[in-house]
């Protein structure tokens, strides 16, 4: 282990103690780690640390940075896993992380778009509007009077994060080696996809990109408002874009206030990460109550505004694919098609046995379905999930951490939002719309068209597979072709490729042809079709 990390560890440690978590810790492998480390550092005693514990557990995630900072985000979402205190005191990680100074803002600000703030903007704000974890944020008016925020990135914060990482890596190798019951989990590939989540985060240009493509995806939306980003007034470290106006969606008693309709807004909030997911494939996966505000100019049809996009996710089309039919088949409570899915998909090794599995996602699900989350114990269900999960030796899949994080966001404000909610119920419809529409013949049809070309392509090579699959069933591997009989094959092969391009083509013009013929009412699209048969035809008139 590298001294940076043993480093790392003992300024961990010094942290907990110094804020007297060690409450927190007592009966667990943890402990028994930080209680060995003491002895590398005889002088350090635990602290009779003042204020609550759940305060004390805050001042600690910000001492400790950006991604305890995150976690810490991320657990103030779970009310149903928290005690009231902490939960409370947690949530103030969202938006009121210690702010740095808004001279090194300005500063910052003037370095990456090389002109005094003056210059730039109308008026600039040095005391920031919100702070987070990685950024800040200050309110300014562009010099045509248009009102916008302006993110910068913490300095240093690149160092601080890249410094954890690295224990994570180093803590993740550890658990590997020496406990084998954590294999199964891919600690290593688990952080390598956070690494990869948290670098982009650093880079406020792939954010302004993210918002770009959100904004294009609910462009018109009565559902969500993504704000529009300044791309002139971009870098790395700097990102400006049009500032909106809300309620943030953590105040339930201001909504219910404002009269807005609770249920249609949490109801609202299932349909867009299901539309995210499924129909854009892209989902913005940092959705804890900081980052959400609600439009209230229609309380009766309340829009929700989303803001800090340097967290998004994507979905392989076989994953994606393999979550909707999962959904669907727990809806329909066909819990064989659950348990066939997961073999099929690698998630439990092959030989794992259909029915057993079947019947423990059974007990699993079957407490939980048609309740609203006000009476689902989700700390119950969780640990069930990860008794059934070691039980089949059921491995974690990276490349879903982020969807699964999501997930827990979505749940959270839901329960929070509105406790009735039946996602089940909300979220059923959604799935089997987005399924009829994927597997209907118009979009079959387009995925053929727009995978034609890559068709055609491997078309024109098919001949000459062929033939060099013949020549190895017929040849023996122990003698290999003479010069002589190279030749003649590239002969063959230049004599028969005008055929095998007519071919080719014949065979494009027909695809294209019933193809457009689905898409337009102009009887001309046939056309293709019969040059398509007409140069077929040629083809096999030049084979004789």
């Amino acid at each position: 282990m590298r001294l940076t990390v043993l480093s790392r560890l003992f300024t961990i440690q010094r942290v907990v103690l110094r804020h007297g978590l060690d409450e927190f810790l007592h009966g667990t492998s943890i402990y028994k780690f930080l209680w060995w480390l003491r002895f590398c550092q005889p002088g350090l005693k635990a602290s009779s640390a003042q204020g609550s514990r759940g305060e004390r557990l805050r001042l600690a995630l910000e001492e400790l940075g950006p991604i305890f900072i995150k976690f810490g985000q991320a657990l103030s979402t779970r009310r149903d896993l928290l005690p009231n205190d902490i939960a409370d005191e947690l949530a103030k990680l969202q938006d009121q992380v210690p702010p740095f100074a808004g001279t090194e803002a300005v500063a910052t600000i003037e370095l990456a778009l090389g002109q005094p703030v003056h210059s730039l903007f109308k008026s600039f704000d040095a005391e920031p509007l919100a702070a987070a974890s990685i950024a800040q944020v200050h309110t300014a008016c562009l010099q045509d009077g248009r009102q916008v925020v302006v993110k910068v990135l913490r300095p240093g914060v690149d160092k601080l994060i890249a410094q954890d990482v690295e224990v994570m890596h180093a803590l993740a190798d550890l658990a590997q080696r020496y406990w084998p019951d954590v294999r199964r989990l891919r600690p290593g590939e688990v952080v390598d996809e956070y690494e990869k989540t948290i670098t982009d985060e650093l880079d406020l240009q792939r954010e302004a990109a993210n918002a770009t493509q959100l904004r294009r995806n609910f462009a018109n939306s009565s559902l969500l408002y993504v704000p529009e980003i300044h791309w002139d007034y971009c870098r790395k470290n700097v990102l400006v874009m049009e500032r909106i106006y809300g309620v943030p969606v953590s105040d339930i008693a201001r909504l219910r206030e404002l009269n807005v309709n609770i249920q249609k807004l949490a109801e609202n909030g299932v349909e867009i990460f299901f539309t995210q997911m499924l129909v854009h494939n892209f989902f913005h996966a940092d959705m804890h109550p900081g980052n959400i505000f609600v439009d209230v100019t229609h309380p009766d049809n309340p829009k929700y505004a989303a803001v800090d996009f340097g967290i998004v996710g994507t979905l392989d089309p076989r994953d994606q694919n393999y979550i909707a039919a999962n959904f669907l088949a727990f809806f329909d409570r066909d819990y064989r098609r659950v348990a066939e899915l997961h073999v099929e998909s690698g998630w439990v090794p092959a030989d794992t046995r259909v029915d057993e599995l079947e019947s423990a996602v059974r007990t699993v699900c079957e407490p939980i379905f048609d309740k609203p989350l006000s009476e689902i114990s989700f700390g119950v269900v969780l640990l069930r999930l990860f008794d059934t999960a070691r039980r089949f030796r059921m491995e974690v899949q990276p490349q879903l951490v982020l969807l699964q994080k999501t997930l827990l966001n979505i749940e959270g404000l839901g329960r929070e939002l509105y406790p009735d909610l039946d996602l089940w119920k909300t979220a059923q419809p959604l799935l089997r719309r987005w399924m009829r529409e994927r597997m209907s013949p118009r979009n079959v049809l387009k995925s053929w068209v727009r995978r034609g070309p890559d068709l055609v392509e491997a078309i024109k090579h098919l001949p000459l597979v062929t033939e060099r699959l013949i020549q190895q069933a017929i040849q023996p591997p122990s003698a290999p072709a003479s010069v002589q009989e190279l030749k003649q094959l590239a002969s063959t092969l230049k004599a028969d490729g005008k055929r095998r391009d007519l071919t080719s083509m014949s065979i494009t013009l027909i695809v294209t042809g019933t193809a457009l013929l689905c898409f337009s009412d102009t009887p001309l699209m046939a056309g293709y079709s019969l040059v398509g048969l007409g140069l077929l035809a040629l083809a096999w008139r030049l084979r004789e």
